[in-house]
């Protein structure tokens, strides 16, 4: 599972993506929303990565 973690943030903007695209939302008023997943992405990739580091002995 930890190796398909990179694809949670692609998945996240893709559909951001199409949700600003559907509700015709400009990407340039929708930009915060790509830097939320990225940085919530980045969050989740560091606390599984201390929890690797915390768990090996």
């Amino acid at each position: 599972m930890f190796r398909i973690l990179f694809l949670l943030p692609i998945v996240l903007c893709v559909a951001w993506y199409l949700f600003l695209k559907h509700n015709r939302v400009p990407i340039k008023q929708g930009k915060n929303g790509f830097v939320y997943i990225l940085v919530a992405s980045a969050l989740v990739l560091g606390f599984f990565l201390l929890m690797i580091k915390v768990t090996q002995h």
